[in-house]
Formats: C-alpha cells, sequence, structure tokens
C-alpha cells in the first residue's frame, strides 16, 4: 500500500485476487477483459481503475467501487455518481502524473 500526497492511497487486492487483468460480464452475460490499471482508496472508498483495449485506444478508463462480497470476497460496483467518479479519476491522474498542487 501506498500514500499519495492527496490523501489517497493504492491497494492491490483486485490484483492479489486476479493478476492484471479482470474479466466483467454485461446484463447480456457478454464477457470483456480489462487491465487493471490501479486501485486507489480516495475518501475511505476503494477504487479500481479499470481500462480494456478499446478504452485504451480512446484513452478512456472506467472507474468501479471495490465492496466485499458475504464471503469477504473483493467484487466491483459501477460509479454512477458524477462526482464520485470525477474525484476518483482526479486521484488516479494525480497518482500517474503528479498533482499541480503546490504545499
Amino acid at each position: 500500500m501506498t500514500n499519495n500526497d492527496n490523501g489517497s492511497k493504492e491497494l492491490s487486492a483486485l490484483r492479489q485476487a486476479y493478476g492484471d487483468q479482470v474479466e466483467l460480464h454485461d446484463e447480456d452475460g457478454t464477457g470483456q477483459i480489462y487491465r487493471i490499471l490501479a486501485e486507489l482508496t480516495v475518501n475511505g472508498s476503494d477504487y479500481a481503475i479499470l481500462q480494456s483495449k478499446e478504452m485504451q485506444q480512446e484513452d478512456e478508463i472506467e472507474v468501479f467501487k471495490i465492496v466485499a462480497n458475504a464471503d469477504g470476497e473483493a467484487q466491483l460496483e459501477t460509479v454512477t455518481n458524477v462526482d464520485e467518479w470525477e474525484l476518483v479519476e482526479e486521484a488516479f491522474d494525480d497518482s500517474q502524473f503528479g498533482s499541480d498542487d503546490q504545499p
């Protein structure tokens, strides 16, 4: 676990469980492979930053909240709140490229 300047910290629970990639299924049961770019804790909640090959071509990411199921295993929930999504995206960008904020 690594702490960042913006108060977020990096995790590795998904990578430990699944490696560098995870397969997610849509409501039709169609699977899509995503690369795990990062795992962060922002404001006390855990998040995963994922990217499919198609998304990589467009330089897009997807943000998911990491929650524990009844067995304590990590599972992903879609982040639908725009403000929450943007906050996590900003923390990810800061962890990748550094923050413009000066102490």
